[in-house]
């Protein structure tokens, strides 16, 4: 199963960094640049384990994914229930550490998934790792300009 990830430095402590990359709706889109539409499901109001989430993709793919784990302040994982035709399985965690000295904070996203169908697997799967790939360090390079952000920051210490 491939496995794509990326890591960046934030310069807030990591209880900031995980709670911006939590955020939702215009918060979440101002530093987010693959979300165009994202929700709670089921009634709930809140992340937290088994909490489920639409989310429709800037170009207009969407899923259904479920948190998996739900950490504060160290990580978050999710599975897709529902999604893309061409994803088979798709999971990712994002981690939150202090940085060097305790200052600031390293972010790591990773993601695996797999494709269907299976025929055409080996080959999506390279493209996948690709595209995925690129889609997580532009998003991390959102993130990192979130936790720089009054109006990110402010939303998330209201």
């Amino acid at each position: 199963m491939p496995v794509v990830s990326a890591e960046a430095f934030v310069p807030v402590d990591p209880a900031t960094a995980f709670a911006v990359s939590q955020t939702t709706g215009a918060v979440r889109r101002r530093w987010d640049p693959f979300i165009n539409e994202q929700h709670f499901l089921d009634g709930a109001e809140l992340p937290a384990k088994d909490v489920r989430t639409f989310t429709r993709q800037r170009f207009g793919f969407s899923m259904v994914s479920r948190y998996v784990s739900y950490a504060p302040p160290r990580n978050v994982g999710m599975v897709m229930e529902d999604g893309p035709w061409f994803f088979e399985k798709l999971g990712g965690g994002w981690r939150f550490s202090p940085g060097p000295d305790g200052e600031g904070t390293i972010a790591v996203w990773k993601y695996n998934f797999s494709c269907r169908p299976a025929w055409i697997a080996p080959i999506a799967e390279r493209i996948g790792t690709w595209v995925l790939g690129f889609e997580i360090r532009r998003r991390l390079a959102g993130f990192v300009r979130g936790c720089s952000d009054p109006e990110v920051l402010r939303a998330v210490r209201d």
